[in-house]
């Protein structure tokens, strides 16, 4: 099977892996029975939320910050705007290479995911009311101070993030669909290009907000869509200006993708805690969330979802766990 990613070759992608290898374990992969009751199929879990910042967006920043210094590029700093996992990503490895990190995120943006990317060492500015709003000042703010402005997608994202699947995929080959949360799209993109690499015929799935249903409509109509908001509490998937690039690749590997209300995010990341005890984002129980909504669909089969992250507010995660579902904002 040709691949359907420009991002990587193979020799990219075990370099990729040699190098994130050098940073973090690999992440684990287990099939928790309790979830298959919940499910009706064997469900297998790639646990992204066991990596040094919580989530697998750490896996891009390895390997773009790698790419950055081998360049030669004379860099006084590096700037990027982020809901918390990309920015968490980018200050854990520019702060380690001697590179000062200045973080956008939109105003009112989780307190936990700040103080997280403080930890690292970075700078934190709040601006706009939400992450596009972020991003177009932070590409501002880096033509003014000539930064280094790290994009939420390129080729060494994608591959540094499609470490994850390299191994899930190496672990379980024999998966019939993965259901994969999309934001920006490195997520995907990583999932079908490993996919097609390994010549797998596993069905991968895409996921999103209905309230933020940006990349769905684009798939759907064949080119971008953006809307005009992006109103969910889970923010790795609050996005609403689709990628040309991302959605590319997203619409010739992806079989589908599956829309999710609000409730439904939240009900699985309750249902993450009652079976495994995992703490999930709300991007990161998306994965789980439509496999429940398509569980007569996997009747039977072997199943994988990506529990992306773990990062989320402490008031939040008290909200879902009581049964609530937490309003977007």
């Amino acid at each position: 099977m040709l691949a359907t990613t420009p991002f990587f070759r193979h020799s990219d992608l075990e370099a990729a892996a040699q190098l994130v290898h050098c940073r973090m374990l690999p992440t684990p992969q287990y099939a928790w029975p309790r979830l298959a009751e919940v499910t009706g199929c064997e469900v297998w879990v790639k646990h992204e939320n066991h990596t040094p910042t919580g989530a697998f967006k750490v896996r891009g920043g390895i390997v773009y910050l790698d790419a950055l210094r081998r360049s030669g590029e004379r860099v006084e700093g590096v700037i990027t705007a982020t809901r918390g996992n990309h920015g968490q990503s980018t200050a854990f490895s520019a702060v380690r290479a001697g590179i000062p990190a200045t973080i956008y995120v939109p105003r009112g943006n989780a307190a936990d995911q700040n103080a997280a990317m403080q930890a690292f060492g970075a700078t934190v500015v709040e601006f706009g009311k939400d992450f596009d709003e972020a991003r177009v000042e932070c590409a501002r703010v880096a033509a003014e101070r000539q930064l280094h402005c790290i994009p939420p997608f390129h080729r060494h994202l994608v591959t540094g993030v499609a470490t994850y699947a390299f191994e899930f995929f190496q672990a379980v080959r024999d998966l019939d669909t993965v259901y994969v949360p999309i934001g920006m799209g490195s997520g995907i993109c990583g999932a079908i290009g490993v996919r097609d690499l390994l010549g797998l015929t596993t069905e991968i799935v895409g996921v999103v907000a209905r309230n933020a249903p940006a990349m769905a409509l684009s798939f759907e109509r064949g080119q971008p869509v953006p809307t005009e908001s992006a109103l969910t509490f889970a923010d790795g998937i609050a996005t609403r200006e689709p990628l040309d690039e991302a959605l590319a690749v997203i619409r010739r590997g992806a079989a589908r993708i599956v829309q999710l209300a609000e409730g439904e995010i939240a009900e699985a990341m309750r249902v993450y805690f009652k079976t495994t005890h995992q703490v999930a984002e709300g991007a990161g129980a998306a994965a789980l969330a439509a496999l429940i909504q398509e569980r007569g669909r996997l009747s039977g089969k072997k199943a994988g979802v990506v529990l992306s992250g773990c990062n989320i507010d402490a008031s939040i995660y008290r909200q879902v766990l009581a049964g609530k579902t937490p309003m977007p904002g």
